[in-house]
């Protein structure tokens, strides 16, 4: 049987490179937003880069409740898209691929959801395409899972048929490998340490920021 490797993750706001890292090294991404909203949290924010070091893009977001799932969180204030644009159009018009993608992303800027998971995936979708990222990205919502935490990351990965389970780092502090392996699905773990710096404006270097930066300074994958 051929290896399939299944990646699962929160959607993020305009992640940063190791994000589509992730992806681009699995055969499926199921995106797990039926879980609670953390608030402060990459869900609806992230940093680019401007000449007075990194600035944060945030979503403004309504959290009504503790318990309140990603997937269910609405937008606050439908000015954010305009500053957001604003804010790229300032600190990355300079570089040398903004003008080829300004109006893709822009044109999703401009006709969002009022949903953030909505939002998170159509800027995903949109830069996997710009990245040459064919990985199938697929709603958790769509797998019926059931279990406690660590048995619905099993169970995902046995409807998908699974051989490898890839996870961040972050996640050898829950994860229960045992379970896994007892299931026959072999857990690799990211490395996000080795990235190659690239073309980047406003010196010094951050690996940190928002994939957009890789894109408008590079207009391709480059790790």
């Amino acid at each position: 049987m051929e290896n399939k490797t299944v990646a699962i993750i929160q959607s993020n706001y305009i992640p940063w490179k190791g994000y589509f890292d992730l992806i681009k090294q699995s055969d499926v991404l199921i995106i797990y937003d039926e879980v609670q909203y953390t608030k402060n949290d990459w869900r609806n924010r992230n940093m680019i880069k401007t000449p007075n070091g990194k600035q944060w893009l945030t979503i403004p977001v309504k959290q009504n409740s503790l318990d309140q799932k990603i997937h269910e969180t609405v937008i606050a204030d439908t000015s954010w898209s305009k500053k957001h644009m604003n804010a790229l159009q300032i600190n990355y018009s300079k570089t040398p691929f903004f003008k080829t993608y300004k109006e893709l992303f822009f044109e999703l800027y401009t006709h969002s959801s009022e949903y953030l998971s909505e939002i998170n995936l159509s800027f995903i979708k949109a830069i996997c395409g710009i990245l040459e990222i064919n990985t199938q990205i697929i709603d958790s919502r769509e797998l019926n899972l059931d279990g406690d935490k660590n048995m619905k990351l099993v169970n995902a990965c046995l409807k998908l048929n699974a051989t490898n389970y890839l996870s961040g780092p972050a996640a050898k502090s829950y994860l229960d490998i045992e379970l896994f392996n007892q299931n026959n699905i072999k857990v690799d773990w990211m490395d996000y340490s080795k990235y190659n710096e690239y073309p980047q404006l406003h010196p010094p270097f951050a690996h940190d920021v928002s994939v957009l930066d890789m894109v408008f300074n590079t207009g391709k994958w480059t790790i």
